[in-house]
């Protein structure tokens, strides 16, 4: 909605800051506080320490960061390749054949993320298939759990695109492989990037099916914060999830970079 009035921006900027600030600012304020701090008894929390940051940037935790940045960027480029190719050719069908396939990609999202880290756990647990206690298992889980997201993101950008680039080109004795990789790739590009980072950060918090499925050798971030508070150690907890916000953080800001960059061409 647009606001052209004074009062009226005022208004929506007040709106925006009374949900804004206690739903999303305030709660990401108290957890970087606590980090910093090893006493919180009143308003306020006490015994400001960078020790917490120490222990979460090394050890355990660091290999448990390693482990989650890896996952998220395997899982993440499998759900973008797997998710373009079936929006390419979803793009090609008729209006039924599409919504059942739209449908069969959204399923995963649609239902508990446990139940499709139960899914994945009953699917590969025998020959000829055995996942289960590899970290190839957690990988699969989270190319599932994304590769949704990646899909609907692609099929919305080609609903946009216009047919003529690839008609044109077609039309000069162009390839079909060629059209696709000059012509419908370059232009999908932005939101090829802005899925990729989507698909990056659900999978760096991804838990649920992850609890489910992780070998005690690829154990990500976000189970090492759980394991961390479920103890009581709330401040450490705490230190891990902002060093997990901080590596999201800048690797969507490299990926927005890239975007821009892909916009602008």
């Amino acid at each position: 909605m647009l606001v052209h009035t004074c009062k009226g921006r005022w208004a929506a900027w007040a709106v925006f800051a009374v949900l804004f600030v206690p739903l999303f600012a305030l709660p990401l304020l108290v957890i970087a506080v606590a980090s910093l701090s090893t006493h919180w008894s009143g308003a306020f929390p006490s015994g400001p320490t960078v020790e917490h940051y120490a222990a979460a940037t090394r050890g355990e935790s660091l290999a448990a960061l390693s482990v989650s940045l890896q996952t998220a960027v395997g899982a993440g480029l499998l759900a973008l390749a797997l998710g373009t190719w079936a929006a390419l050719a979803a793009a090609s069908l008729g209006p039924r054949l599409k919504r059942v396939l739209d449908a069969l990609f959204v399923l995963p999202v649609a239902v508990p993320s446990v139940v499709v880290g139960l899914a994945v756990l009953v699917a590969f647990s025998r020959p000829p298939l055995l996942l289960n206690g590899t970290r190839w298992i957690v990988f699969v889980a989270h190319t599932v759990l994304v590769t949704a997201f990646a899909y609907q993101s692609v099929s919305a950008a080609l609903t946009r695109l216009d047919p003529a680039y690839a008609q044109m080109a077609a039309s000069l004795g162009a390839r079909p492989w060629y059209v696709l990789w000059r012509v419908k790739l370059p232009l999908l590009l932005p939101s090829l990037t802005a899925a990729a980072g989507l698909c990056f950060a659900l999978s760096m918090g991804e838990l649920s099916a992850t609890m489910m499925l992780y070998p005690p050798d690829w154990m990500p971030l976000p189970v090492k914060i759980f394991a961390a508070t479920d103890r009581g150690s709330l401040f450490v907890g705490s230190a891990l999830a902002v060093v997990l916000m901080a590596a999201t953080l800048c690797v969507l800001l490299a990926v927005a970079r890239v975007r821009t960059r892909a916009a602008y061409r």
